[in-house]
């Protein structure tokens, strides 16, 4: 079987670093991937996707990877459940990372979020693909 995704997108906020009981880092973040096309209306939609990383890899993501920075990661899915407090079962789809790469400088990464704090409906995913999507269209 094969389970192996490779993602090259834009953080859409800063990695939620915590450790576990035993002292092991996870970081969890969502990154936005731009869809290779354009809906009927000629603009670009993205995909926002849920990923975890663990111990080094997420210590260093944590650090190095701010809101806005164009990142790739490779990894797998993973689908889990759980019970909520209804007593509903919740289904999550997330990709685990193995790894990441910065894929831009540290001066190109702080002018894209600063371009995205400043664009109150249209966050910058991208030098020539701005999106109109407004913080209440993001799913977390």
């Amino acid at each position: 079987m094969i389970n192996n995704v490779v993602l090259v997108g834009r953080m859409t906020r800063d990695a939620e670093l915590k450790y576990t009981p035993s002292n092991q880092a996870v970081a969890t973040f969502t990154l936005a991937v731009n869809r290779n096309f354009k809906n009927q209306n000629g603009e670009r939609e993205a995909d926002f996707i849920n990923v975890v990383i663990w111990r080094q890899q997420a210590e260093n993501l944590a650090n190095w990877a701010k809101k806005g920075a164009l990142i790739g990661v490779t990894g797998r899915i993973q689908t889990r459940h759980y019970e909520n407090q209804q007593g509903k079962r919740v289904y999550v789809t997330e990709v685990i990372a193995d790894s990441f790469q910065l894929l831009e400088s540290r001066a190109k990464e702080n002018q894209a979020a600063n371009q995205a704090s400043m664009a109150q409906h249209a966050p910058y995913f991208g030098p020539t693909t701005p999106m109109d999507v407004s913080d209440d269209d993001l799913p977390f």
